[in-house]
């Protein structure tokens, strides 16, 4: 597994990102997927210890296109600076919560767990169990497990409305928490400590420390159903 390999390739493609520069550099690309794909392969094999939903997932169900797809005519950049993988039952564009890791140099590689851009109706159903199981839910961010793999605690920086949602008072005390649009946590590696021996091992404890937060999400994504 050369990560190294796949760290140099992501660092020579944001120096040189276009179509003409891949087009002359497909077997390098080649050669840096496939140690992702091993990367994402060992992942996979112990992540059911982590959390027993991921089970027999291969990397082609996780891993994204490293072209991007909703490019903006303002981007001129046509492919993602990092390869990443979505891993969750159902695969990487499942609708549901389950962990993302993205590898990245210049310290931006990344464990993120929860669940990113959900819709309107699962959005409801989260903010709803957060209203209904506020206890629960504030034990699970407190755990010092979770906090031990993430220590920023769930991300309070993503998008979020102005007021609070349709139904919920201003005088909510869980409001910070039921105006986000979306629920996750996350860490990133430096360099160094993606090439470290224990890397892979150092997945699979996050996403065990932040099980609890995703059965969390999905359970109440599924209530009623």
């Amino acid at each position: 597994m050369d990560l190294a390999y796949l760290l140099q390739f992501l660092r020579e493609l944001a120096a040189n990102n276009t179509t003409a520069w891949m087009a002359e550099h497909r077997p390098e690309y080649q050669q840096a997927r496939a140690a992702f794909t091993e990367l994402i392969s060992r992942v996979l094999a112990g992540a059911p210890a982590a959390d027993a939903e991921l089970a027999g997932l291969r990397p082609a169900d996780v891993m994204f296109r490293l072209h991007k797809n909703d490019r903006g005519q303002r981007d001129p950049e046509p492919y993602k600076r990092r390869m990443g993988a979505g891993l969750k039952r159902g695969g990487r564009h499942a609708p549901r919560a389950g962990y993302y890791v993205g590898i990245q140099p210049g310290g931006q590689s990344r464990l993120w767990a929860g669940i990113f851009h959900p819709d309107t109706a699962m959005l409801g159903r989260i903010r709803q169990e957060i209203h209904y199981n506020s206890p629960g839910f504030h034990q699970i961010l407190q755990a010092p497990a979770l906090l031990r793999h993430f220590p920023a605690g769930l991300d309070l920086s993503v998008a979020q409305l102005s007021r609070p949602p349709r139904g919920y008072a201003a005088t909510d005390p869980d409001l910070p928490w039921l105006k986000l649009k979306e629920y996750g946590v996350s860490r990133y590696f430096t360099d160094e400590q993606v090439l470290a021996p224990g890397f892979v091992a150092e997945v699979i404890a996050g996403m065990t420390a932040a099980r609890p937060l995703v059965r969390f999400l999905n359970e109440a994504l599924t209530n009623g159903e």
